[in-house]
């Protein structure tokens, strides 16, 4: 990874802070109630979601694919004593067998893979029949206007962001990849720019 890429994961939850502390924490711990079962979360980052699994989640696994982050992951999962199991893997290739989890999570994931469809296929492909994917991002705003301006900003943000994009239909990428979305509303990402609203939150079945 770049030098920058190294800086950003160590500026990650810093510039996360005060969304967390004003109800970003509250909307990860609402989606991640509902995981059950053998639970892979794609991009974890450096693990701001592992305090938010419940009691039916059987194991859990956490890929991230940058080393920068990976390494505050893993730090994380041993401060913590958790019983999950990081590995080093990118959404596009997932290594694991079809079928072989209940739940797939991703929050601020899919505004930064190098291919949606790809990732999403692999989300699915490693999917239970009837299995669940819980989604968190920010996605490209309903209006049209709005949405103008986060595609003039996106290499800007690319750039900065590690590859965040701004502008990403990601609800239509899921059902797009032959999953059912059952559930999905819109929340404010709170204490946050307006470019980066609004948030997509909800519950596709394979």
């Amino acid at each position: 990874m770049t030098l920058w890429g190294r800086i950003f994961a160590t500026l990650y939850e810093p510039i996360l802070r005060v969304s967390e502390r004003h109800g970003l924490s509250d909307l990860r711990a609402g989606l991640l109630a509902q995981a059950r079962g053998r639970t892979l979360e794609l991009g974890a980052g450096t693990g701001l979601n592992l305090g938010h699994y419940p009691a039916a989640v059987t194991e859990l696994v956490l890929t991230e694919p940058e080393a920068p982050m990976a390494a505050r992951l893993e730090a994380r999962v041993r401060d913590r004593g958790a019983s999950a199991q990081v590995l080093r893997a990118g959404a596009e290739h997932l290594p694991f067998a079809d079928g072989s989890f209940d739940t797939v999570v991703a929050t601020l994931v899919f505004c930064t893979v190098g291919d949606v469809a790809r990732s999403l296929g692999e989300a699915r492909r490693v999917l239970a029949p009837g299995g669940q994917l819980l989604f968190l991002e920010h996605v490209r705003h309903p209006d049209a206007a709005r949405a103008r301006r986060q595609e003039r900003f996106t290499p800007i943000q690319r750039r900065v962001a590690c590859g965040c994009h701004l502008d990403r239909a990601t609800p239509a990428a899921i059902t797009a990849a032959g999953f059912t979305l059952t559930e999905e509303r819109h929340e404010h990402f709170p204490k946050s720019a307006r470019i980066l609203q609004p948030l997509a939150i909800g519950r596709a079945t394979r």
